[in-house]
């Protein structure tokens, strides 16, 4: 069980990427005071894990709905993780983040009220987003039995609750790591998620191969 809930942990916490959030809500919240932004970071992170949990419950059975055998999902969800691992290892990703807040930010300056980013862009689909979604469904599909699915469930909370406190403490935050360090850590993850997307792809392509 330890197994399993470490890489079902690091793999979401990879994809999710708290420490890339970070800085993006930093700006997004900037005219917002503490307790706004804290409020704003627990809607988010709530409305993130209920669609998570949505898709790692009833992910399976929309597929099969759909006609889309898991393996297919498994393939394809590989080479989506593999493409935003390229993303975060050449910073894009990191772009489109700051364009979105840019946007809200333009938005916000046209109001004088704090625009509520809670739903859009925080949870979705900066949290949970197609990647991590679909990184959900795959663990949930390998993980047998209901202890295996609850010890899954129980890493998505866990990082649900990091990406919270890593939103809560956005501004400190930055102020301490700073630009630098935190393009360093987003190259660092993204390389172990391209490694982790492989796997995925490669694990599909055994069972099609063996069928």
């Amino acid at each position: 069980m330890m197994e399993l809930f470490t890489s079902a942990f690091v793999t979401l916490f990879v994809i999710i990427d708290p420490p890339g959030c970070a800085p993006i809500y930093a700006g997004l919240s900037a005219g917002a005071s503490r307790s706004q932004s804290v409020s704003m970071a627990a809607r988010a992170c709530l409305i993130a894990a209920a669609i998570l949990l949505f898709f790692a419950l009833f992910g399976e059975d929309l597929l099969n709905f759909l006609h889309i055998e898991l393996n297919a999902f498994r393939i394809a969800g590989g080479i989506m993780l593999f493409m935003i691992a390229i993303d975060m290892v050449f910073e894009k990703r990191t772009q489109r983040r700051e364009q979105r807040a840019e946007k809200i930010r333009a938005h916000n300056s046209e109001t004088p009220e704090v625009e509520d980013v809670s739903v859009f862009p925080m949870a979705m689909p900066m949290l949970a987003g197609p990647g991590s979604i679909a990184t959900m469904m795959l663990l949930s599909a390998r993980a047998q039995g209901l202890t295996q699915s609850l010890t899954v469930l129980a890493a998505m909370a866990s990082v649900m609750v990091l990406s919270f406190l890593a939103l809560a403490s956005a501004g400190p935050l930055m102020r301490v790591l700073g630009d630098k360090v935190e393009a360093v850590i987003t190259r660092l993850l993204g390389v172990l998620l391209a490694a982790l997307a492989a796997q995925y792809v490669i694990d599909g392509v055994k069972v099609v191969l063996r069928t």
